[in-house]
């Protein structure tokens, strides 16, 4: 198989590399050259939001699919899947959730409806737009039945550049009382990243199209037994304090946002984030790994770079402060 990824360097599109090059696929990859490509790729460079940013892909090459993750203008991915159109036999675009109505039902399926306002010809908006465009824009070249949607919910593991994994992983290796989220028993909806790009390149030889809500299943783990991982995992001595929701949001903490991964239960948010219904791709050979595996492997990557994950420039900050921590916990520091 050969295959193109646009982007290639960072969280999922590595991880998509990286399973292809583990099928022994050929593999080609499209960015501004900005990080290093594994060696076993070929590299081509290009700034799609730049005018003739594209002519690195004009040399007429051919590829049984790309696999696109741009979050930005929908513009760039109809400029691009209008010059590959006839040279590739399948645009995958990875797109999100996000791109479903709001406030979405528990259970929401890829019936659901989606956002309106989105264009494929449209510059950079909001998130939700901007993914809904992309949508369009892979289907207006490659039509629904050569484009295959990848509507990821909440994505974490290794080369993860959110933050939401790697916060709790350097809080916990801190040691000291922890502010954790209630409840324990709070069940979690996410995958992991190569779980992900596994299930996406299983997509690509299936020959499968259409959308796909690309998440693990509710509870694959819990709130406390993702914690109680993290402190394993880092050897930490962290002391796990379970705070009720009631008093983390009377504190003013934002879930999602300084609590990452933490939505409070049987709240709108929680039901939007963490009810997805993904059947439709655990009967196309979605396989989610432990909780563990993700978990170690992360602090293992993690450590190797130095203990500060990268950070995507379009995306907040993630993270609760030491002194609002303190506060909560009624203790001197925070853990700092």
């Amino acid at each position: 198989m050969r295959l193109l990824v646009l982007g290639g360097t960072e969280f999922v599109g590595r991880a998509v590399v990286e399973a292809a090059l583990g099928r022994g696929w050929e593999v080609t990859v499209f960015n501004r050259g900005h990080r290093q490509s594994p060696p076993e790729v070929r590299s081509l460079r290009g700034d799609r939001t730049a005018p003739e940013g594209l002519a690195a892909l004009a040399d007429g090459t051919e590829w049984d699919s790309v696999v696109d993750t741009w979050s930005a203008a929908p513009r760039a991915v109809r400029e691009t899947a209008r010059l590959l159109r006839g040279r590739a036999g399948r645009y995958v675009y990875v797109s999100s959730c996000s791109v479903y109505e709001w406030p979405r039902p528990a259970g929401h399926t890829e019936d659901t409806p989606v956002v309106t306002g989105a264009a494929a010809d449209a510059e950079q908006t909001e998130y939700a737009q901007d993914k809904r465009g992309g949508e369009l824009a892979a289907v207006e070249s490659f039509g629904t039945d050569g484009s295959v949607l990848v509507r990821a919910g909440q994505i974490l593991g290794p080369y993860e550049n959110v933050g939401r994994l790697p916060w709790w992983l350097n809080r916990i290796a801190r040691g000291g009382p922890v502010l954790a989220p209630g409840p324990r028993d709070l069940a979690l909806q996410y995958v992991d990243a190569r779980d992900l790009a596994a299930w996406t390149l299983g997509a690509v030889e299936r020959g499968l199209s259409g959308p796909y809500n690309l998440v693990g299943p509710t509870g694959h783990t819990t709130m406390g037994e993702l914690l109680d991982t993290c402190r394993r995992v880092t050897g930490s001595d962290a002391e796990l304090r379970w705070t009720p929701p009631e008093s983390i949001l009377a504190a003013g903490i934002e879930p999602w946002m300084q609590l990452p991964v933490w939505l409070p239960p049987d709240s709108e948010l929680y039901d939007c984030m963490y009810g997805m219904d993904i059947s439709r791709a655990l009967a196309t050979g979605l396989v989610c790994r432990p909780a563990e595996e993700t978990v170690a492997d992360t602090w293992r990557w993690l450590q190797g770079i130095g203990g500060v994950a990268p950070a995507r420039e379009d995306r907040p900050a993630v993270g609760l402060a030491p002194d609002v921590e303190a506060r909560v916990l009624g203790v001197p520091g925070g853990g700092s």
